[in-house]
């Protein structure tokens, strides 16, 4: 006997096999890009391909920046992809598409309609928010592009958490006397790798948050980001509407099964309208195809406008969009308390305050290639529109003396890809010493840590002999260290390695 028509549908049939593999794939190179941008070693492939291929990152990045960023210019490419074939990307190769894809969703009761047609227009709303904003000289709100969105999430909080667990669980087996050798073998084998570099920070919970939402809400409808709120679908989803290759359906052959319409995973299809599907909408996952058992539908080419289905924006909505949007980038650029960044951010070498808030996507390529976990991505400390821009957090890590990594992964030139002669010249803050927690100035103790750990050739710290009387009336030379200011780089090594708990005794403050 043959299978059941509803266990038919859940087999993956010819097509749904090739996007899965296709998907697995492209996520499996995002990974591997990612973890091989952190270890040097992606030298075929541009480490920031993902970023290069995001049309919306690229043009956004030009439109706050004025300039044009070639790096980005790939996004046609994608773009050129939609013009073909639709939204391909965001149901083959977008990573996040792809997770959102993976956890099941809440389809609508039978006998019931599907949400209202104008939450479509979400994804419309963010979209020209964040090109208006862009034009404005803001970039902030390019945190919800779905690349940087899961890219940040993997380098800020899943690595380093990962590393964290690992380094606890290393410990605890180690213990274990007899577990020791194969404790050994597995540290060597992960040795310089991600899992065993990366310190956590905690507030890059907040980056994971974003997602966790976005995962959740499947419970509300499956493909609820997809659907109703990723700017990047709704950017190509508008290129979409004038594509070659199309969905059609042979009313002929077509016995309302509605088959289609239960296995599309952004509701592209509408039974109420001989089947049509909003190319604005379909993301090509020609799942439909394997569904049908009448074999009616089919993907085409033809030239022109996409026919008008109900699902289609109309040109209120449109202007609506439009104009909510004007007014939400207007609010973003307009309120200086919103915007303005704290005095006490240092920020990587080459990063200029302006550079940063016009041309960073806030990709977080800095934050993964940073071999010291010195740069991470900033919240409250660089104000709304600075939020997600790198820092350096001097005591979580130092600006390694010997590295010029965040300039050179940078795909903007938000950070200046420079030499490694010209970073070690380039100064990004200045130290200064709290005396009263300097264990010298405070205890009469000597400590020599910043001076030893300086690597400027000329030392930017030196130390001062000072005679003090001890507790029995006997003089002991006791070492205070000083800044060399017009040496002092800002690196930040000295108030990392300070010995003194909690809040260092040494802190490097910006030059401003």
């Amino acid at each position: 006997m043959g299978a059941k028509p509803d266990e038919a549908l859940k087999r993956p049939n010819g097509w749904r096999r090739l996007r899965q593999a296709v998907q697995i794939l492209a996520l499996l190179l995002f990974l591997y890009l990612l973890l091989g941008a952190h270890e040097g070693d992606t030298a075929f492939l541009p480490r920031d391909l993902f970023f290069r291929l995001d049309p919306l990152a690229g043009l956004s990045t030009m439109l706050a920046s004025r300039r044009w960023v070639a790096s980005m210019a790939l996004g046609a490419i994608t773009l050129l992809l939609a013009l073909a074939v639709g939204r391909a990307w965001c149901g083959w190769i977008c990573p996040l598409g792809t997770l959102v894809g993976w956890i099941p969703g809440r389809r609508p009761p039978p006998n019931s309609s599907d949400m209202p047609s104008y939450w479509r227009q979400g994804k419309y709303l963010l979209l020209f928010t964040i090109l208006l904003a862009a034009l404005l000289g803001s970039l902030t709100l390019l945190i919800l592009d779905p690349i940087t969105l899961v890219f940040q999430t993997t380098a800020s909080v899943v690595l380093p958490g990962l590393a964290s667990k690992i380094a606890d669980l290393d410990q605890s087996l180690y213990d274990v006397e007899p577990l020791q050798p194969a404790v050994e073998r597995f540290d060597a084998f992960i040795q310089d790798s991600p899992l065993t570099e990366q310190s956590f920070f905690l507030p890059s919970l907040l980056v994971a948050l974003p997602i966790v939402v976005i995962l959740a809400l499947n419970a509300v409808r499956p493909h609820f980001w997809c659907r109703y709120l990723c700017p990047l679908g709704g950017f190509l989803g508008l290129v979409s509407k004038v594509a070659q290759i199309r969905y059609q359906v042979d009313e002929a052959k077509c016995t309302s099964c509605e088959r289609c319409v239960s296995v599309c995973p952004t509701g592209a299809i509408d039974p109420d309208e001989n089947f049509a599907a909003n190319a604005s909408e379909c993301t090509t996952c020609l799942d439909c195809l394997d569904a049908c058992p009448e074999k009616a539908i089919a993907f085409r080419g033809q030239w022109g406008l996409v026919p008008k289905v109900p699902q289609d924006p109309s040109r209120r909505r449109f202007l609506v969009s439009a104009g909510a949007a004007v007014v939400g980038a207007a609010l973003l650029w307009a309120f200086p308390f919103v915007n303005k960044a704290e005095a006490q951010l240092v920020r990587p070498p080459g990063a200029s305050e302006e550079e940063l808030l016009s041309a960073c996507i806030r990709c977080g390529e800095c934050v993964n290639v940073c071999p010291t976990d010195a740069i991470q991505s900033s919240y409250s400390f660089a104000g709304a529109d600075g939020l997600w821009t790198p820092m350096l957090v001097p005591r979580l890590g130092y600006c390694d003396y010997s590295c010029n990594s965040c300039g050179q992964a940078c795909p903007t030139g938000a950070i200046s890809k420079l030499t490694l002669e010209e970073k070690r010249r380039t100064v990004v803050g200045i130290a200064r010493i709290d005396r009263e927690r300097c264990i010298p100035y405070a205890e009469g103790l000597n400590c020599i840590v910043c001076e030893e750990m300086c690597p400027v050739p000329k030392k930017a710290i030196r130390v001062d002999e000072q005679e003090v009387e001890g507790p029995n009336g006997d003089t002991t030379v006791v070492f205070l260290p000083v800044v060399v200011e017009d040496q002092c780089i800002g690196c930040g090594i000295c108030e990392y390695r300070c010995p003194v708990n909690g809040e260092s005794a040494i802190r490097v403050f910006p030059v401003s």
